[in-house]
């Protein structure tokens, strides 16, 4: 009844006034830019409101999607319209393929009450308009009837809404269906052809319509133009995306005791920072930034970014071998940042070892868990500006009267001058982690066949990770951090931290030597009491590959399969 009676008051005041529903429990995560959309072709243009937004709820304490993304718009689309299925920036951002939806028709949500204009054709957005509609209760119970989650565990403070702005356009005779961060990597798959066309659309109103202010779910803040075309690695990286989360949740951005950084004891890092350059910055006079770290100095000279660009700098350092707290200081000569000071928490991932198991051990109540679906990362991007003198030699006259007394002729006196100008061009960069698991009976395991055993017996693993870079090494780490979790412990309370075998972009990681094996093997111990005809399925959670970018990460499992147990092995032999 509380429900009906909401909506019914919202219709009203939709009706009674031209606010948009007032602010109940939510925060909007929001800012925008834009303007100037241009004129299109033929086959190629946008009208004003034809846009909308892709709504998915996400977990705090997880960063991991809860909902499947729910699309909303003011108007419906004809079917053909083609779009690449209700996929989220998150799962974008964690290795997720772009994937036209030919044949299946597109389909949104209309509001009761409807949406004010997320894309703009003349900057004219109002980005208070957007937050106040979407931080509203009606739109928190618009949400709650589409994703199927119930409106008082929305708001509880546990979850916080990812929207991202979309748009609907004609590009070469084809009605398109696209977030900001599907434009960016439709462009790269045709090669600039959408830029080339819909420039003003994808590149600047649609990806400038909503970025975030401060940093969040792993995404960062938009520091740069707020007016002129975005790339497409920023478009992926950092706009197209606002977040609302309600009052009840934790405040991420102001509690001194969080730290900006978390990293591992005696690990190789990367720490970066965001320039910014209001006017251009050129060789004649360079930016610069000392970042001093833990007693020492890293400093990058010679930045270069054009006017309203932003421009990523780096320092890679090795963390301390004991756990504590440290403060990263970035001085920058130049430019400006919107943060220089950073805390880092250094800790120490220590292996939580599996107890002893015991041929006693029983367990009559347990069922398989599901496999967790912790967050990865396994993409990222960034690039460098670079800067060259580009001459334009024009001759400049300089005429004088030479006089010869009885006659006399003009003389030009000029030189030739160089009108040039700096040109900048932008060498982006990218890394993607792909990972494997193998896990096996170990090799003295007197029954095993293939990946079938017996329980109780060890198992054996190897842990591959290939990282696929075309940056400088100074610009990456390889993997350095392997950690495995086991289906009796739920997943949870115990783990193995492995070692690595083989460093490079092709890392292997292997079982630590049990310390409850009779035989030294790097292996675990299946227990006893597992389910027969179960799979013992292994997860491992491979990280600490650090780019400019932020850290990559990939799950991965493997299993065995369980037939009978050790007991089955052992024999009498009586006379």
């Amino acid at each position: 009844m509380k429900k009906i009676f909401i909506i019914l008051f919202c219709l009203m005041l939709l009706l009674t006034s031209n606010a948009y529903p007032a602010f109940a429990d939510g925060d909007g995560n929001m800012d925008s830019g834009g303007g100037g959309m241009g004129s299109g072709s033929s086959d190629s243009y946008w009208r004003i409101g034809n846009d909308g937004v892709r709504v998915t709820v996400i977990r705090v304490n997880t960063g991991t999607a809860v909902s499947t993304p729910v699309d909303f718009s003011n108007k419906t689309f004809p079917n053909g319209t083609m779009h690449f299925g209700k996929v989220s920036k998150l799962q974008y951002r964690s290795g997720q393929n772009l994937s036209p939806q030919s044949g299946v028709d597109y389909t949104s949500r209309i509001p009761q009450v409807l949406m004010p204009l997320i894309i703009s054709d003349d900057g004219g957005i109002t980005i208070e308009a957007i937050k106040s509609y979407f931080c509203s209760e009606y739109a928190a119970i618009m949400v709650a009837d589409a994703t199927g989650i119930n409106y008082d565990t929305l708001i509880n403070g546990e979850y916080k809404l990812l929207v991202e702005p979309i748009a609907y356009f004609m590009f070469n005779g084809t009605m398109y269906c696209m977030t900001a961060t599907e434009a960016a990597l439709y462009d790269q798959l045709v090669s600039g052809g959408l830029r080339a066309k819909l420039l003003s659309l994808s590149h600047k109103n649609l990806p400038l319509s909503i970025f975030l202010e401060y940093s969040d779910l792993g995404f960062g803040a938009w520091t740069g133009s707020t007016t002129t075309p975005a790339s497409n690695a920023n478009i992926i990286s950092y706009l197209g995306l606002g977040i609302v989360k309600y009052r009840e949740s934790p405040d991420d951005g102001g509690d001194i005791d969080a730290p900006d950084y978390k990293y591992r004891v005696d690990t190789d890092v990367i720490s970066s920072i965001t320039l910014r350059a209001g006017s251009r910055i050129t060789p004649d006079r360079p930016a610069s930034v000392t970042f001093h770290i833990n007693g020492l100095t890293y400093t990058v000279n010679n930045i270069v970014i054009p006017a309203g660009e932003t421009q990523m700098v780096w320092a890679k350092w090795r963390t301390p071998s004991t756990p504590q707290t440290i403060t990263i200081r970035a001085s920058v000569s130049g430019a400006y940042t919107a943060q220089d000071t950073f805390t880092a928490r250094i800790v120490d991932l220590s292996e939580n070892t599996p107890p002893d198991p015991k041929a006693s051990d029983t367990n009559p109540s347990y069922t398989v868990p599901s496999l967790p679906a912790s967050p990865q990362k396994t993409y990222a991007s960034w690039g460098i500006w670079n800067c060259h003198w580009e001459p334009d030699w024009q001759w400049v006259s300089d005429w004088d009267w030479c006089d010869h007394g009885d006659w006399g002729h003009w003389v030009d006196n000029g030189e030739w001058v160089d009108f040039g100008d700096w040109e900048y061009d932008y060498s982006g960069y990218s890394a993607g982690l792909s990972g494997s698991m193998s896990l096996m009976p170990d090799d003295i395991v007197p029954t095993a066949s293939g990946k079938t055993m017996k329980s109780g017996y060890g198992v054996k693993t190897t842990v591959s990770t290939i990282l696929s870079t075309d940056a400088p090494s100074s610009h990456f780490t390889y993997a350095q951090t392997v950690v495995s979790y086991f289906p009796e412990f739920q997943y949870n309370t115990y783990s193995r931290l492995l070692e690595r075998t083989i460093g490079g972009r092709n890392a292997e990681f292997q079982f630590r030597v049990n310390p409850f094996s009779t035989y030294n093997r790097n292996v675990h111990f299946s227990p006893v009491w597992f389910l027969d005809g179960k799979r013992y399925t292994v997860y491992s959670r491979a990280f600490d590959v650090w780019t400019p970018d932020g850290m990559l990460s990939v799950n991965v499992d493997d299993y065995v399969s369980v037939q009978g147990s050790l007991f089955d092995d052992w024999y009498t032999n009586r006379e």
